[in-house]
């Protein structure tokens, strides 16, 4: 009888489960986003190689069991940081760029959504540029993630000088290889700058530096080519890197 009674719920129980199995899934997810944020501050602050289950769950309030129960390792709790820091650095820096026309125009969006960040992040640090130095020589599933997220942001920029080449926005032997490496090194000296030396005249000289840069491959173009770039006929792809 008592089987019979299982197995011919009222229909309307059914869904009343499932709200709350949907509910039960929902708030686990808040939870693990909330320990991400907590160990994105906490990362922040003393690196990625300082994270640790026991800290974390302390900041966060939370027994280790509970916080082991959403990443089960030390490991995959720095890959869950490392993968919200890009996706915020995504939403921060790439997406609005993609916005922009193609050519210098985005090139300049670009940098100077990065800048932004910086400037933020100046207090705190830029786990892209501190776990490079933790992880540089530590081969493993957290370096190739923290490269892998360094290398989509890079060939962003490369794909965003190419195509301001092809506007015809740089000189027609302008090095995009080698601009893309520049940009990167001036943001990588402002961090070094800004946060080891405290020189309070950084950002001002990055963005003087950025401004060289495009000063040396633009040299032979025309004001009138550089300042109003081609329509683009298509929409904008969200993918930083599509070919868009």
């Amino acid at each position: 009888m008592a089987s019979a009674l299982i197995h011919n719920k009222p229909e309307s129980a059914r869904p009343r489960a499932k709200l709350r199995a949907g509910s039960g899934l929902q708030k686990g997810l808040q939870t693990k986003q909330a320990i991400v944020d907590a160990a994105l501050g906490l990362a922040a602050q003393i690196g990625l190689e300082g994270l640790s289950i026991g800290t974390l769950a302390e900041v966060a309030h939370m027994s280790k069991s509970g916080v082991f129960a959403h990443f089960g390792s030390r490991e995959e709790l720095q890959i869950s940081v490392i993968r919200e820091y890009y996706a915020r650095f995504q939403d921060e820096v790439f997406e609005p760029a993609m916005a922009v026309p193609r050519g210098l125009p985005r090139v300049r969006a670009l940098f100077e959504n990065w800048m932004k960040r910086v400037a933020v992040e100046l207090q705190s640090g830029c786990i892209f540029i501190s776990g490079a130095v933790e992880f540089d020589d530590r081969p493993g599933p957290v370096r190739d993630a923290l490269a892998s997220s360094v290398q989509i942001w890079l060939q962003a920029m490369y794909r965003a000088v190419v195509q301001a080449k092809q506007e015809g926005h740089l000189n027609a032997d302008a090095d995009e290889e080698q601009m893309a490496f520049e940009i990167h090194g001036l943001i990588l000296a402002l961090h070094y700058e800004a946060r080891f030396l405290k020189n309070p005249n950084s950002l001002g000289r990055a963005d003087k530096g950025f401004e060289n840069i495009l000063s040396h491959y633009t040299h032979g173009v025309t004001q009138t080519s550089a300042a109003h770039p081609k329509p683009m006929p298509r929409p904008i792809k969200s993918n930083p890197l599509s070919k868009e």
